[in-house]
Order: structure tokens, then sequence, then C-alpha cells
């Protein structure tokens, strides 16, 4: 009717699908990411998509619901762990100062509140630093596949026992393996025991691999032993030189391991870290730290061109276990909005003791450090209701 053949039609065709990659290919180098530590530019709220007074009163609000209990962190974790039986602290401990945030979108600041530059403890969100270390070595071949038997590579007794032979690094990942040992001085039944009846504790009720959720940290920290033995140097070395120097973190931050954590590999002696701080240790961070590793999963692995870490693990991290379905590779999910109720069911973050999290949310291209503040999803509904785009 217009003179435009069959074949036009198809080269105007190709030219849109190529106009349209180009387009989405230049917005994603266009992405912004901080410079080198220290360095991070802040916008105005309103031209990230917010209400600025609604956003402020996001901050506010955050800031109103500070954990009120002790700052000493030594005394904080007595009281919420020894009962236990084995309990001691055998790692560093540091007292912390008031509550932390940023609010970022877009990768840049929208806000900030508190000492974002500040090195604490950061408690459980450190397991999500030791998921990622796993996912490098998946990346890198070290582990073949994440359903191999961890057996097949650690071949020091840890996993001859019958009830642990079939646990694979995906049971460890997931918090599902039920392994049954003791690690460091602490068995695995004394790490939050179930129920009153302390006679039953030591005799707990064994659980196939994959079946049964237990949130453990003689079993976390297990993962870190296997994993240093895989690498066969210490973990926060590979963390450096893999993710924290090329995201251009400050030289701040130190994964501790605890007093008698110790290893020989090759004939020296390597300490192996901690997965959380419950008997002290684990991850000490600035709040701008934590940021620039959530946004390199908000960028999906990727950072100013480079992947750090595959787009394949990021997804696997997310893949709610069987056995429950708000949790990932160590990362806590919003499987059908349940844990957050206003934000998408595709956010997630990693969580720690006291109020310690990083939340990312790749639908509204929006990340929340929160320090000391254990209402998140009352901060993430501040901040989504600010939101006017």
């Amino acid at each position: 009717m217009f003179g435009i053949t069959n074949r036009d039609c198809g080269a105007f065709i190709r030219g849109i699908v190529f106009c349209l990659l180009f387009a989405a290919t230049s917005v994603a180098q266009d992405a912004y990411y901080p410079a080198e530590w220290g360095s991070w530019e802040s916008a105005d709220p309103a031209t990230l998509g917010f209400d600025s007074e609604k956003l402020q009163a996001a901050v506010e609000f955050a800031k109103a619901n500070e954990n009120k209990e002790t700052r000493d962190l030594a005394e904080l974790i007595k009281a919420g762990f020894s009962r236990e039986p084995f309990f001691s602290i055998i790692g560093p401990t540091k007292p912390r100062e008031g509550s932390s945030g940023m609010i970022i979108r877009n990768g840049l600041i929208a806000a900030e509140w508190g000492d974002v530059d500040r090195v604490d403890m950061t408690f459980s969100v450190t397991k999500s630093y030791l998921s990622t270390v796993a996912g490098l070595a998946i990346d890198q071949g070290l582990i073949r596949d994440v359903h191999d038997p961890v057996r097949d590579y650690i071949r020091d007794g840890t996993f001859d026992l019958e009830h642990n032979r079939d646990i694979s690094w995906h049971h460890l990942l997931q918090q599902t393996s039920d392994w049954s040992g003791e690690l460091w001085g602490k068995p695995d039944w004394a790490d939050r025991p179930v129920g009153s009846d302390e006679s039953k504790w030591k005799d707990r009720e064994l659980h196939e691999a994959g079946a049964h959720y237990k949130y453990n940290d003689v079993r976390v920290n297990l993962l870190a032993y296997c994993l240093t033995h895989l690498y066969r140097k210490p973990l926060p070395v590979v963390l450096r030189e893999q993710i924290m120097d090329p995201i251009d973190a400050s030289p701040s931050w130190r994964w501790h391991g605890y007093e008698n954590s110790w290893v020989t590999i090759d004939g020296r002696q390597v300490q192996v870290v901690s997965g959380g701080g419950h008997w002290g240790g684990g991850m000490f961070i600035s709040t701008r730290d934590h940021a620039r590793f959530g946004l390199l999963f908000l960028r999906n692995g990727k950072w100013r061109g480079r992947q750090l870490i595959s787009e394949d693990w990021i997804k696997a991290a997310q893949v709610p276990a069987t056995a429950r379905k708000d949790y990932g590779y160590m990362w806590w999910l919003n499987t059908d909005a349940e844990r957050v109720k206003t934000a998408p069911a595709s956010s997630y973050s990693a969580a720690g003791f006291g109020g310690n999290f990083i939340y990312v949310d790749p639908d509204n291209d929006l990340l929340i450090v929160l320090r000391w503040t254990p209402d998140l999803a009352g901060v993430v509904g501040k901040v989504l209701e600010a939101k006017v785009d």
C-alpha cells in the first residue's frame, strides 16, 4: 500500500530491534558505580524518583527505631546465646556506636545517616559474603557441581559418618545439611537447641540431607572450613582479591575467625573464618563497604563492565530451599512477599543479629543498608512509600 516490501519491513524491524538492544546496552554500560573508597556521588532525592519529605521521614523512622539493647556487643551476645551448652566467646568482639544507614537508587546516594565509615561487627550478614566465596569456587571450577557430595573434596574424615556422607555443597549453602559433629569445640546440637528439655538436646532427631532447614552456625562454619581447604588459603584473601578490591572497598574491613579455628594447609597455619558473630568473630565492616557489596548484587555481579561473579550464581543464590521457601544460598528471600509485605517478591537481603541488613531490590533499582535497626520491613515500607515513579 505504501510501497514497502516484506524485505523492507524485515529490515525496518531489525533496525528497531538493534536500536533497542543498543539502548539497553548503553544504559547498562552507563550504570553508575562509585569510584575509589571514600567517594560516592549523592543526588537530590527528587531526581531519583522520591518525595524528599517522605524519604526524610523514612530516615527519621530508621533513626528512631535503633536497637535499644546494650552497645557492648560481647554482653549482647551473652544475653542472646548463653543458654546454649558449650557457649563461650572465642572470637573478637567490638562495642558499637549509634545506628547508620544508606538508601541508594540508580547507584546514587539518596540518603545516608550516622557514621557510615565506622567499622562494626555485622554478625550473620557475614554468611552472604561466605556464600559469595562459594559462588566464586563454582564459577572457577574448584567445585564442579554444587550438588556434588562434599566428601568428594574434603577427605579428612569430616564427612565419613554415614549420616553425613550425602551432604552436598548445596545443602551446606541452604542450611539443610543437618551435619552431625563438632567443630571448634562446638557440637552441632548445642547451637540454638530446640525445646525446653535439655536432656534431649544431645540426642536430637537426625534428618536426611536437604529435608530439614536449621539455622546453625556450626554448619555454616563447616562450610568456611571446607572452602578454606578447597582454596588452600585464607578466605579473606580470596574475598579481597576477587571482590572487595575490584569494587574499590576500603581497606578497613576485617573477617575474623576464632582463637582455636586454625588448620594446617601445605605446611602452614591458616585461620578459618567464621560465618557470623555468634561466638565472636565474623565480618567487621563499614556501612559504605556493605553498600558496595550490595550494589554488586544489584548489578547482577558486574562492576564497571567486569563480571566479578556470574549472573548464574546470583540467580542460584535466590532459589528458595525446598525445606524453607524464604531462604536461598545464605540470603533471605522475600518469597510471596512474606518477609517484607510492601516490597517486591524478587527482593532479597542479608541479615544479621542486632539489626544489620543489606536489602537488594532489583525491581526498583534500590539498595538499603541498615546498621542496628531491627525493623527492616518498616524502613523498606517507608522508603517505598516515598517513591513517586
